[in-house]
C-alpha cells in the first residue's frame, strides 16, 4: 500500500475517532432522579413532646426512629404561635410580618385581604391590634408550585386553615387534595368518623382521621413510585377535640405519675396514633422500595397546647420552656424538627443551628438539585449546608405576634433570636405607654425567667435595631397607640379604698382596715396564674390575693393566698401565683390591712404552666 493511500486510511480512522469521542462527551452523564418529597406536619405537638426530645409520657418510636436516621434540630422555631400563619410561612418562604397573615384566621368565614389596624380597643389595653388577612392569596408561590414546574406529582393531605374556597390547595400547586379546607382541627364530628366532607374517603363508623389520611397517601405513593412526588401529610393531629379510644386512653392512664411534667393520658394516647401512622407511612416507603431517594421532614406548627384542660390537666407540658401555643415565648415556638435526606444526613445527627419555618422552601429546592426563588421565598434560607454537615452563617429568627390573647396572656409583640439572646418588644405596653423590653440569655436561661434588659442595654439596643430593620423590610403592619387607654381601667376599688388614676399609677388611698381592688378576669379554662405588679405604700399589713371561678363565684378565704407586704415607702416587686378549678371570673387584691397611702403600677394577670402537683 503506498504511503499516500496509508496516510489516508490512517487519516481517516484518526477522523473516526475523534468523532466516536466527540459524540460520546456530548451525551450528558445520567443524573440520579429528583428525590421523592415528603412533608409531615403536625399541629399543636411540643418541642418536648416526643420521645427522642425528651417526652418521659409520650411514646413516639417511629418518630425516634426517624430522628435517629436523620438529623434532629434542637433549635428550630416555627414562623409563628398560632396555626395559619406558620402554615402560610412553611409553604412560601415568607415571614406572617411580610405576608400580613400573623393570626389563626383561616377558618373565619369573613374574607380579609387588606387588614388595617382596629379603630378601637378597650381601655385596659394600650395598643390597638392590627388584623390579620384571613386567606393567603394565590399570588403567592409555594414549594408545591416550584416543585410541580419541575415535573413533581404533589398531594396535599390533613390540614390546610388557610381560607375558604378559592383559597384552597388546589389553587397552590397541589394536584391531589384529600381533606384540605377551612377546618381549625378535624372537620366535623372530630377525628372519628363518617366525615361530611367530599374530599375526605368515605369510611366505616369509628375509623381515625390519621389512619384515613395514612391510607391516601401509601396509595398516593405507590400510584407515582415511577416519577417524582411532593407528599404533604399535614395531620390533625394533635389539636382539639381532644379524642382517642377509652382503651388506650385507660393504658396511659396508668403510666401516668403525678411529680411527672406531662400528665394527660388522653393526649398520650392522640401522640401515640399520630406515631404509629408516622410507622405506618415510613414502612411503606422501605416496601416500595423508595426510601433511599425520599426526603423527609417533620415538623410542628406550633408549640403544645397549655391553655386548655384535659384530664384535669394542660393537654401537654413545654417545660422547661416558657408558656405555649398562642404566645411568643419560647414555648410557643420552640418546635421539633427532624429531616432525614439518604446519603446525606448523618445518622442521629443532631444541630444546634438557630433555624426557622419560613426556611423550608428554599431548602427542599436546594436538597432536590432545583434553583433557587429568591423572588419567592423572601425570607427563607436554605439549611442545606447544615444537613451535610458544614457550617452555616447564622441568622437571626424574628417572630411578629402582634395580638392580644386572653387564654395564654399573650400581649402585641415581635421577638428577635440571635445566638444565645432573645428580645421581646412589646408594643405601647411601657411607662407612658412606650414600648417595653424584655431580654433573656436563653443558654443561661432557657425558662426565660430573668428579664436581663436593664442589666444590658448594649445588647437591647443592637437586637432592638435588627427588630426595627426587620419590620421595615418586611413592611409589617403593626400596633397603633390606643388613644383611650388607662391604665387599670379593668380595677375598681372596694371596701375601705378610693381609687385614683395618676398617669401610669393606681392609688389606692385606705380609710380603714380593708382596702381592695377587684376586676374582672376572665379565662376560658382553669388554670395557674400570676398576678405581678408594683407596689409602694405606708400602710401597714400583709397582703391577700382572693379569686372567683366558675365553681366558687364568691370570694371565699379558702381560694385566696396571702403574701407580706413591704409599707417603707419604696416601690417593691410582687408575684402572686394560685390556681383554680373553674375558669376564672374575677381577683380581688387587697394591699394593706390598715389606712395609709398605696401606689400600683404594672398590672399584670397571666396564665402560666401548671406546677407538677396542684
Amino acid at each position: 500500500m503506498s504511503p499516500t493511500s496509508t496516510g489516508g486510511v490512517g487519516a481517516r480512522l484518526l477522523t473516526a475517532l475523534v468523532a466516536v469521542v466527540t459524540v460520546t462527551n456530548c451525551v450528558p452523564t445520567p443524573r440520579p432522579p429528583h428525590p421523592n418529597v415528603i412533608v409531615i406536619l403536625v399541629d399543636d405537638v411540643g418541642w418536648r413532646d416526643l420521645g427522642a426530645y425528651g417526652s418521659e409520657l409520650y411514646r413516639t418510636p417511629a418518630i425516634d426512629a426517624l430522628a435517629a436516621s436523620g438529623l434532629r434540630f434542637t433549635q428550630a422555631y416555627a414562623s409563628s404561635p398560632l396555626c395559619s400563619a406558620s402554615r402560610a410561612s412553611l409553604l412560601t418562604g415568607q415571614s406572617p410580618a411580610r405576608l400580613r397573615l400573623t393570626g389563626a384566621a383561616g377558618h373565619l368565614e369573613h374574607e380579609v385581604l387588606d387588614p388595617g389596624v382596629q379603630a378601637s380597643a378597650p381601655a385596659d389595653r394600650p395598643a390597638l391590634e392590627p388584623e390579620s388577612r384571613t386567606r393567603l392569596p394565590q399570588a403567592y408561590v409555594t414549594y408545591a408550585e416550584a416543585l410541580r414546574a419541575h415535573g413533581y406529582r404533589t398531594a396535599f393531605l390533613g390540614k390546610w386553615h388557610l381560607g375558604h374556597a378559592p383559597y384552597l390547595p388546589e389553587a397552590q400547586g397541589f394536584d391531589l387534595v384529600v381533606g384540605g379546607r377551612a377546618h381549625s382541627g378535624p372537620p366535623p364530628p372530630g377525628y372519628f368518623g363518617p366525615w361530611q366532607l367530599d374530599t375526605l374517603p368515605k369510611v366505616a363508623p369509628g375509623t381515625h382521621i390519621a389512619d384515613a389520611l395514612t391510607d391516601r397517601a401509601i396509595e398516593f405513593m405507590k400510584a407515582n413510585r415511577e416519577r417524582p412526588f411532593l407528599l404533604n401529610l399535614w395531620f390533625y393531629d394533635v389539636h382539639a377535640p381532644f379524642q382517642a379510644s377509652p382503651e388506650r386512653i385507660a393504658e396511659h392512664a396508668g403510666r401516668v405519675r403525678p411529680e411527672s411534667q406531662q400528665r394527660s393520658p388522653t393526649m398520650a394516647a392522640m401522640i401515640e396514633t399520630l406515631d404509629r401512622n408516622v410507622g405506618r407511612l415510613l414502612a411503606a416507603l422501605t416496601q416500595l422500595g423508595l426510601d433511599q431517594n425520599t426526603i423527609i421532614v417533620f415538623t410542628s406548627d406550633n408549640g403544645g397546647n397549655m391553655y386548655d384542660r384535659l384530664d384535669g390537666v394542660s393537654p401537654t407540658s413545654n417545660h422547661p420552656l416558657r408558656a405555649g401555643k398562642g404566645s411568643n415565648y419560647e414555648g410557643g415556638v420552640r418546635v421539633p424538627l427532624i429531616v432525614r435526606w439518604p446519603t446525606v444526613t448523618a445518622s442521629g445527627a443532631v444541630a444546634e443551628d438557630v433555624v426557622s419555618g419560613v426556611d423550608l422552601f428554599p431548602t427542599l429546592l436546594e436538597m432536590a438539585a432545583l434553583p433557587a426563588q429568591p423572588r419567592d421565598h423572601l425570607d427563607g434560607h436554605s439549611l442545606a449546608a447544615v444537613l451535610r454537615g458544614q457550617d452555616r452563617e447564622p441568622r437571626p429568627v424574628f417572630s411578629l405576634f402582634p395580638h392580644y390573647i386572653e387564654a395564654t396572656g399573650n400581649l402585641p409583640n415581635v421577638s428577635v433570636r440571635s445566638g444565645r439572646w432573645k428580645l421581646y418588644r412589646f408594643f405601647f405596653d411601657g411607662d407612658g405607654q412606650a414600648d417595653r423590653f424584655e431580654l433573656y440569655d436563653l443558654e443561661a436561661d432557657l425558662g426565660e425567667t430573668r428579664n436581663l434588659a436593664l442589666e444590658r442595654p448594649e445588647v437591647v439596643e443592637v437586637l432592638a435595631s435588627r427588630i426595627d430593620a426587620y419590620l421595615r423590610d418586611t413592611g409589617a403592619l403593626l400596633p397603633a397607640r390606643n388613644p383611650d387607654y388607662r391604665p387599670g381601667a379593668a380595677w375598681v376599688a372596694g371596701g375601705h379604698g378610693q381609687l385614683h388614676q395618676q398617669g401610669d399609677e393606681l392609688r389606692l388611698t385606705s380609710t380603714g382596715v380593708d382596702p381592695m381592688l377587684v376586676a374582672v378576669m376572665r379565662s376560658a379554662t382553669p388554670g395557674t396564674f400570676e398576678l405581678s405588679f408594683e407596689m409602694t405604700s405606708d400602710s401597714a399589713g400583709f397582703g391577700q390575693l382572693f379569686w372567683s371561678d366558675a365553681v366558687n363565684l364568691r370570694f371565699n378565704e379558702a381560694d385566696s393566698v396571702r403574701f407580706p407586704a413591704h409599707h417603707d415607702g419604696a416601690w417593691h416587686g410582687y408575684t402572686v401565683r394560685f390556681a383554680t378549678r373553674g375558669a376564672l371570673r374575677r381577683v380581688r387584691l387587697d394591699p394593706a390591712r390598715a389606712p395609709g397611702e398605696i401606689r400600683l403600677r404594672h398590672l399584670r394577670l397571666l396564665p402560666v404552666d401548671s406546677p407538677p402537683h396542684e
